[in-house]
């Protein structure tokens, strides 16, 4: 039986495009997740919001939900406040789910910080996205498994990841990955190869040239060239990273996206004010 300290939090979020402005039209919460008030770093026509966590981690029993939806011309850059920490289980499964509506010529940049995996966590993420006709999104996820500030490794618990990007009901991307704690598979090639950081940047939305790979490609040249690697989609572009540092793929995650924003969105990159807190 799930205790009653467990979480059940959801986030519902609607972006209207309107007189060449996005707005935030529906805003509605569940404990512990909240929004900040929306904000224009870069003019009216791009919503920032930034997702608050005010339990300040996930614990096994924890369920969250979150349902956004960006209405046609929308453009809108969600981030979080902070890292999201998954504990370690009290032998229940953490869950979030996340789903993601984005019309025509809407944009959506999901950029969350990086989430934390504690030895023994047990937790399981969703996300699938529909898009539909020229419909565009960016998005990353970093995942850092065991706190290795403290010598720390994942050898205990699971952990589970599936995302989906559907376009007018065709799959443009499906990406499922599970990751058993143990030292075995910590160490294991085929595993984390004993790189406790993996990363993912994903863009869909219009083909991508042979020369944008190239120069996502280029610029990795200062990681080891086992840590990343450089796909080109149908209809967009994908970025792995596995290794060390976070500053390292955060840096390298952020050069891909200006490189994007500029080929696709004409615009150059705001960085979030809550990553430089």
């Amino acid at each position: 039986m799930e205790s009653f300290a467990n979480w059940h939090g959801k986030l519902n979020l609607v972006y209207n495009y309107n007189q060449n402005k996005t707005t935030l039209i529906q805003s509605k919460n569940q404990a512990p997740l909240k929004i900040q008030r929306p904000f224009y770093p870069e003019g009216q026509s791009i919503c920032h919001s930034v997702i608050l966590h005010t339990a300040g981690g996930i614990v096994g029993g924890d369920r969250l939900s979150c349902d956004f939806h960006l209405q046609s011309q929308a453009k809108a850059l969600i981030t979080t406040a902070a890292a999201n920490k998954i504990y370690r289980s009290n032998g229940l499964q953490a869950r979030q789910n996340i789903d993601i509506k984005i019309d025509n010529h809407a944009c959506l940049e999901w950029l969350p910080q990086e989430t934390i995996v504690f030895n023994g966590a047990n937790y399981r993420q969703d996300i699938r996205i529909e898009l539909t006709a020229d419909a565009s999104f960016i998005g990353r996820e970093i995942t850092r498994f065991g706190r290795t500030a403290r010598k720390e490794k994942f050898v205990e618990g699971e952990w589970r990841s599936h995302f989906e990007i559907w376009q007018n009901n065709q799959p443009l991307w499906i990406d499922r990955q599970y990751l058993p704690g143990s030292e075995e598979i910590f160490h294991s090639p085929h595993g984390l190869g004993g790189k406790p950081i993996v990363g993912t940047l994903v863009y869909l939305g219009q083909p991508v040239s042979p020369e944008i790979v190239e120069q996502a490609r280029n610029l990795s040249i200062s990681l080891p060239p086992s840590c990343f690697g450089v796909t080109r989609l149908k209809n967009g572009l994908l970025c792995r990273y596995r290794g060390d540092s976070t500053a390292e793929v955060r840096n390298w995650f952020i050069s891909v996206w200006q490189l994007l924003r500029m080929s696709f969105l004409n615009r150059s990159i705001c960085l979030p004010r809550v990553w430089m807190l």
